[in-house]
């Protein structure tokens, strides 16, 4: 997927009432079994299956995943690695992006802007894990120009889409 393709907007519709509610009950569980997730959105199991079907048809659920807690497996320090790349044509801002998206360290990766190009969300075993990384896979990159790490002490997930659990109670 190139630059262009990535900035422009799927077919955008805007949710109902129904597509909201449904989305809330599964950004909360995605496991949530059907007929579980059609009685507390107040609909039948049917349309609960076509909605959630048509969500992600239509990209706006965009898979189910697992919630992994980094410290549980070996990995309790975490960064954000904010990077400056070289040069910013097209080959390598998408290789460079290609590249740190894989290695294991990585939870996510964002392309910015402003003064960094990146912020690369890492979880390491240790403080001399983190340096290692930093150094062997990211500034040994030959497109990455410079790099400063921030420590993350405590990460929050917020409550996108979700509204008041009172408006849920529909």
């Amino acid at each position: 997927m190139n630059l262009a393709d990535q900035a422009r907007p799927k077919d955008v519709q805007p949710l109902d009432d129904v597509d909201a509610r449904i989305l809330a009950q599964l950004m909360r569980d995605g496991r949530i079994p059907n007929n579980a997730l059609a009685a507390r959105v107040g609909v039948a199991a049917s349309t609960a299956l076509a909605r959630v079907r048509a969500l992600v048809d239509r990209g706006v659920v965009r898979g189910f995943t697992a919630d992994v807690d980094p410290a549980a497996v070996g990995c309790p320090v975490q960064a954000i690695v904010a990077l400056r790349l070289r040069t910013h044509d097209a080959p390598h801002v998408l290789g460079f992006a290609a590249r740190v998206a894989q290695l294991p360290e990585v939870i996510q990766t964002f392309h910015v802007s402003g003064t960094e190009d990146f912020l690369v969300h890492v979880a390491v075993a240790d403080p001399a894990g983190l340096r290692s990384f930093v150094l062997t896979a990211l500034t040994s990159d030959p497109s990455v120009g410079q790099a400063q790490t921030h420590l993350v002490f405590e990460h929050q997930r917020g409550h996108f889409l979700q509204r008041s659990s009172s408006a849920d109670a529909r």
